[in-house]
């Protein structure tokens, strides 16, 4: 080309450039298009229907495998989306074990930060105060299905667990501590078991052990007597008073005659028909039943709750020897002499007939 002469501008390279900035503006919007997608897609609610189902994150699974567990759930209606959201935002870390249980509607990343913060799903049972073995096998096998009554018995017949605190004693009798507790799909019947021991564990404070010394009480005679506190008293108040009572008799050498006590050797021979006035059941020579029997029987009858036992440590100070129920509210008549005694068990009985005729 010579001197002077212009260049022509070259329409083919300009249609090359104006087409590449076209594709890179068409990718910019389908990157961003699809960038929003998986961000409305893993937070959008999702109506599913497994919000009774129990969703099992086993230790170790990774990210994938929990997002297959929600999938399988219908809570993630598209994975990759989310396996993708959850990698680029940081939170496929830190995912942790355990069953939970996920309300519906849910989005996809509601449920992936609730498996990241722990929120599991526990299964709750409650033993009552006053169960013995015999209904806490029961109640544990019907509840939490881990165990048949005879498996949970066993386990329960093993005293090492409270070597420790009670060497004498035989079984874990009356150191279930009855409270409630927590447990999973991976909770075995031994744990359920450690539980309730490491929870009465937890109650007996060094204070009631030194209390239990200054007493001269081994903390398995304190148990053994709190048991039959728990099972007489009907109200919370009368509690001490009970403790009086069957200390006092200790003392001087006087039969407990304690209906609960001949109730509970009838439930270890397995005889124990519901009723209490069945004289074969106050007659059985058993060294449980405190009516042929001076002293504490060998053992807990029950499960004593804190009150109960403070109540055996730290009775009150009265000169009574008898109490019988006094009304329908559960308080009990305390007395001193047996002729008291005598005349409000006749109070009783006068009110419990007036009770069964309707009142009048």
């Amino acid at each position: 080309m010579g001197p002077g002469k212009a260049r022509k501008p070259v329409a083919g390279n300009a249609s090359r450039g104006c087409r590449s900035y076209l594709l890179i503006g068409l990718v910019l919007v389908a990157m961003a298009a699809g960038a929003a997608w998986v961000r409305w897609t893993v937070a959008r609610p999702v109506t599913h229907s497994s919000a009774d189902r129990i969703v099992t994150i086993d230790p170790g699974i990774g990210t994938a495998a929990t997002i297959a567990r929600l999938k399988e759930a219908g809570i993630v209606q598209h994975p990759i989306a989310l396996r993708l959201y959850v990698t680029l935002t940081g939170r496929s870390s830190r995912l942790k074990a355990g069953d939970y249980k996920f309300a519906s509607p849910i989005s996809p990343l509601e449920a992936i930060d609730k498996i990241r913060r722990g929120d599991v799903y526990y299964e709750r049972v409650t033993i009552p105060e006053g169960f013995n073995t015999f209904e806490i096998a029961e109640l544990l096998a019907a509840k939490t299905g881990k165990a048949t009554r005879e498996d949970f018995l066993a386990l329960m017949a093993d005293p090492g667990p409270i070597r420790d605190i009670a060497p004498s004693a035989k079984r874990l009798e009356g150191y279930l501590f009855p409270d409630t507790y927590n447990y999973t799909t991976r909770t075995t019947p031994e744990d359920l078991i450690r539980m309730m021991v490491r929870r009465f564990d937890d109650v007996l404070t060094d204070s009631w052990i030194r209390r239990a010394a200054q007493l001269k009480m081994p903390i398995h005679q304190v148990v053994t007597l709190a048991s039959i506190i728990g099972k007489e008293a009907k109200v919370p108040e009368d509690r001490p008073l009970i403790a009086s009572t069957l200390t006092n008799r200790l003392r001087i050498g006087m039969p407990l005659a304690a209906d609960p006590t001949f109730i509970y050797a009838a439930e270890l021979a397995g005889d124990y028909d519901g009723n209490p006035n069945q004289p074969r059941h106050r007659r059985r020579n058993s060294p449980y039943n405190t009516y042929l029997h001076t002293g504490l029987p060998p053992g807990p009858i029950a499960s004593p709750g804190r009150a109960s036992l403070e109540s055996a440590l730290f009775p009150a100070n009265t000169d009574y020897l008898y109490y019988v129920l006094a009304g329908a509210d559960g308080h009990h008549k305390f007395s001193r002499t047996a002729a008291e005694h005598q005349a409000a068990v006749e109070q009783y009985h006068q009110l419990r007939q007036q009770l069964q005729n309707g009142g009048s």
